[in-house]
């Protein structure tokens, strides 16, 4: 059994020591030679990277190499790995791929629905195109489209490791499909973000395809090499924000973060959910401030106090909800109490989670609980 793993990159990395991993310059058709296997030899799109994201290497490994038996694809800071975050070596794939037909990345659950999250961040008209495709071109898989989109799970990373066979069938599918669904998207006029039309989208595609195949899934946890460098100075910027409890100000900064970089909060990017729970900071601490005067900025400013006080929030609301009883009520009681927990605080978390009249519910649960 021969395995190759092609790191995607498009810029110079540390390279992982075991040999299986070969890494992969995307989009080189478009800038500067780094020194690696690159996407712009043989046959090649190249030259569409601005629109395909790390899908040119995906096709220019469908479409040039014919000496692995097993191939798959990783990125130059997200591998898959053990479940105690060690990147997996040759013999462990080999050893996955003796009883599973393919290995992607644990399937992401989501708050909304696929279709409902899509629409939140990109134009909701590329995906009903490219389903319009599926359902015109290939028939058996629009049912389970239909029935996925409209559910709260997906793949993520366009990550996989499989028999070159299935990997070539996959690509088959996947590049017809959006070769046709080419002629009906346009985003010549998106910014260099959401250009990234296909390369966001294969992402599900790979969910549904696997589904359809009723392949023997190894869904395996994917571990994080380094944090953007975006993200680090946003939460240094905001760090320094928070010690000076200018909520306003680490408000402002956020949203002009989000209105340049909107993927910055995404998994892949704000890989310890700090950002999330920063922007949770910024909202909870406005919103008490109006109401009593003063918030939690007002009692806690270190940044790492902040995210452990929120994560800890964050845990009892979805435990209390889910009754699964890490706490008790008198516990819950004294948490809340012990930690100036508001209505407000309470609410706003539960709606991180659960539909606004749902999260009311809870905050009003955990009142009374507090009030004994």
């Amino acid at each position: 059994m021969s395995v190759t793993i092609f790191t995607m990159t498009h810029k110079k990395f540390p390279k992982p020591g075991d040999p299986v991993y070969v890494p992969l310059q995307v989009g080189r058709a478009g800038s500067e030679d780094l020194g690696y296997m690159r996407d712009d030899t043989g046959v090649s799109i190249s030259e569409k990277n601005c629109y395909y994201g790390e899908l040119t290497g995906v096709y220019w490994v469908w479409k040039n190499i014919k000496t692995s038996d097993y191939v798959g694809i990783c990125h130059y800071r997200r591998y898959f790995c053990t479940e105690e975050g060690r990147i997996l070596t040759e013999r462990e794939y080999e050893d996955i791929l003796s009883a599973y037909d393919i290995i992607t990345s644990k399937k992401l659950k989501l708050n909304f629905t696929y279709y409902e999250g899509y629409a939140g961040d990109y134009n909701i008209r590329d995906l009903e195109a490219v389903g319009e495709v599926i359902r015109q071109f290939y028939p058996a898989y629009h049912e389970t489209f239909e029935r996925l989109v409209h559910s709260r799970g997906t793949y993520f990373g366009n990550m996989m490791v499989c028999r070159k066979e299935i990997y070539d069938a996959y690509c088959a599918w996947l590049f017809d499909i959006f070769g046709k669904a080419e002629d009906r998207i346009d985003a010549s006029g998106y910014d260099d973000y959401h250009k990234r039309v296909y390369g966001f989208i294969s992402e599900f595609l790979l969910y549904v395809w696997v589904n359809v195949q009723g392949l023997k899934v190894y869904e395996c946890k994917v571990g994080m090499t380094d944090e953007k460098r975006e993200t680090a100075e946003i939460k240094e910027r905001l760090s320094g924000f928070f010690l000076e409890k200018d909520i306003a100000g680490a408000k402002a900064y956020m949203l002009a973060c989000l209105e340049k970089r909107p993927d910055v909060l995404m998994e892949a990017s704000d890989i310890t959910g700090e950002l999330k729970m920063s922007m949770q900071v910024i909202a909870v601490s406005e919103l008490e401030r109006q109401a009593y005067g003063s918030g939690t900025i007002d009692r806690i400013q270190e940044f790492g106090a902040l995210m452990a006080h929120f994560q800890k929030l964050n845990d009892v609301i979805q435990t209390w909800h889910e009754r699964e009883n890490k706490m008790s009520p008198s516990e819950v009681e004294f948490y809340l109490k012990s930690e100036s927990i508001t209505e407000i605080a309470l609410e706003a978390s539960a709606r991180l989670f659960y539909p606004a009249q749902e999260a009311a519910e809870i905050a009003e649960e955990l009142t009374a609980c507090m009030n004994g």
